[in-house]
């Protein structure tokens, strides 16, 4: 319905430029706007109440209305609003907060630098990647192998990685000839016929292995991968996949580098989707739930063997010459500092792990709709591949946007969702949801499901 001409999701319209959005149709219709938040729970300028089943963009796991975030803020606000970390300054809230990310962090993860989000922490990896090489004398040593259907972040070099073409149409990327990547681990989609988990993990591994003889293993320098892979569709790793691809990896000299960027703090049952499926990485990316989302921060973790390279060369050079203005801001670091207390103190990671098993139930019961080809996901995570005919699995045509209408079709019965490529619903409500929400959040997304059809063709 378009918005009311005094509203404010008109008067919205003519200044704020809204990402993700096809402008003109965002011109016609407006925007919901969210006034307030409690618990998972959030509430629009008419007052209509939503459960916010994506947690906003898989961040909020604490929901929106935890009180200790907001006077975490408001104390550190009070002592020190503002102080940078070059040049061998610090503040209390930045040094507690990396001694407790190093003691929580999955393997041999010693040091950490902080920035503002998760795009720009992928783009921290990358450089220090080509730094590192550079200070271990291999210079040739730069390439980056992704995934398909990957998303890494919207940045020009965390772009590259993100191998979704909305993200690359209109931009001119890619632009650098140093990115590659292989086969989306999705065994619905991309598994063959009668072929195991296991087999097409093997498969891909081999497409990984062979890739990297074909370039060169003198000059390709890293692989980044989600456990989960989250806006490119919640694809599920099939088993062994992880394993087989590290073994690889290590073969040819490749760092690790894990994005942990939605998977983290408790999202797949674990502390870090890393220990989820046995990743062992070299560095990895952090962000969204380390703050629960109540302020920008984000880090990125690495190994000792890599600092050191990485201190030795600065002192070669006289500096090491990267960082930003709000990097370690100490009122987010105090915020992040909070948060990780919370999950401690309220055993957030218990209490996901109690509730996944009938999250992640209901999410398999509605496998049985017509609309579904595949309802996947693990913890606190899940997604719904909609096709036009099971059997097949054929998808709708793009421009049926199936997705989008079950997503509309969900805010008519009060729930947040988005709808991602490959056709796809995803799921991830904040850590703290009770059983019992997500009961309602599945009965609101199996009524919008209903609603879907008809809508869109589905085979005869």
């Amino acid at each position: 319905m378009p918005a009311a001409p005094n509203s404010l999701a008109a008067r919205d319209v003519a200044y704020v430029l809204h990402p993700y959005t096809n402008l003109r149709q965002h011109e016609r219709q407006g925007p919901v706007v969210v006034a307030r938040g409690e618990g998972v729970w959030v509430y629009d300028d008419d007052g209509k109440r939503y459960l916010e089943g994506l947690a906003g963009l898989w961040c909020a796991g604490l929901g929106f209305s935890e009180r200790r975030l907001v006077e975490a803020a408001k104390r550190q606000m009070e002592t020190l609003p503002y102080s940078q970390i070059f040049a061998h300054r610090s503040t209390p809230p930045v040094i507690e907060l990396s001694e407790r990310l190093v003691a929580l962090a999955p393997g041999e993860l010693r040091h950490v630098l902080f920035c503002n989000g998760g795009s720009e922490a992928i783009d921290s990896a990358i450089k220090i990647v080509w730094y590192y090489n550079n200070a271990k004398g291999r210079p040739e040593k730069k390439k980056i192998i992704g995934r398909k259907r990957a998303y890494h972040g919207v940045s020009i070099a965390a772009g590259h990685l993100t191998a979704l073409e909305y993200t690359r149409g209109g931009f001119d990327l890619p632009m650098l000839d140093r990115f590659r990547s292989v086969t989306t681990p999705s065994h619905y989609r991309d598994g063959r016929p009668d072929e195991s988990e296991e087999q097409f993990a093997t498969r891909l591994a081999e497409e990984l292995d062979a890739l990297i003889r074909a370039e060169g293993p003198e000059t390709v320098a890293a692989f980044f991968a989600e456990p989960v892979m989250g806006a490119g569709g919640v694809i599920v790793p099939p088993r062994t996949y992880f394993e087989k691809i590290q073994a690889v990896l290590r073969a040819h000299g490749v760092l690790m580098v894990a994005d942990e960027v939605i998977n983290g703090f408790g999202r797949t049952g674990a502390m870090w989707g890393s220990e989820t499926y046995g990743i062992r990485p070299d560095m990895l990316t952090c962000a969204k739930q380390l703050s629960s989302a109540y302020l920008p921060i984000a880090a990125l973790m690495m190994t000792d063997e890599i600092y050191q390279t990485l201190a030795d060369q600065s002192e070669k050079l006289n500096t090491f010459g990267m960082g930003v203005t709000y990097a370690g801001h100490p009122v987010a670091a105090a915020v992040a500092l909070e948060t990780l207390r919370i999950y401690e103190s309220d055993h957030i990671l218990e209490h996901v792990q109690a509730v996944a098993p009938r999250f992640q139930q209901r999410l398999k019961r509605l496998e049985r709709h017509p609309l579904v080809g595949e309802a996947r996901g693990v913890g606190l995570i899940g997604g719904l591949e909609l096709v036009a005919d099971k059997a097949s699995r054929a998808q709708h045509p793009p421009e049926a946007k199936a997705a989008a209408h079950v997503v509309a079709n969900c805010l008519k019965h009060g729930l947040m969702l988005r709808p991602l490529p490959g056709d796809v619903v995803g799921i991830c409500p904040p850590l703290i949801i009770t059983e019992a929400e997500i009961d309602e959040l599945f009965d609101r997304l199996a009524l919008a499901l209903d609603d879907t059809l008809g809508v869109v063709p589905m085979a005869a």
